[in-house]
């Protein structure tokens, strides 16, 4: 067996407000790419000049998560249509799982990507929602 040169290699990416995109609040790079596929951390519903979390509910919360999302994802020329798989994780699942959905469906002008909604007790800075998701070309 030969050795051969690898296809890809994994980049990481860290991004300022400047970016649009909150500073980090651990230790993880906001996008990982490997070959035509982007990995987006989990964003909070912080604004990124001011570092703290917007007021209001679920469907405010996920709007800044949204504006968070594609800030970094236009760091790659992507939009939500290139979102491959989401995944939601909702502090009160049962309460906010209707109105995010309403809320989330506006993010796309395509096709849906696969989704994983999950409930959880807690989410860093106190939020109500976080969302990941991977992309590709």
């Amino acid at each position: 067996m030969s050795e051969s040169t690898p296809v890809s290699r994994k980049e990481t990416f860290v991004f300022t407000p400047a970016d649009g995109v909150p500073p980090q609040v651990g230790p993880f790079a906001h996008a990982t790419r490997l070959g035509d596929l982007v990995f987006v951390t989990g964003q909070m519903p912080t604004d990124p000049a001011t570092g703290a979390v917007v007021a209001g509910g679920v469907v405010e919360q996920a709007e800044q998560v949204r504006a968070n999302l594609a800030a970094v994802l236009a760091q790659f020329g992507m939009t939500f249509d290139d979102a491959l798989q989401v995944r939601v994780y909702l502090r009160e699942f049962d309460q906010d799982f209707a109105a995010f959905n309403e809320r989330y469906t506006t993010w796309f002008e395509g096709p849906l990507p696969a989704r994983t909604t999950v409930g959880v007790t807690g989410l860093a800075v106190g939020a109500l929602v976080e969302v990941d998701l991977i992309a590709g070309r």
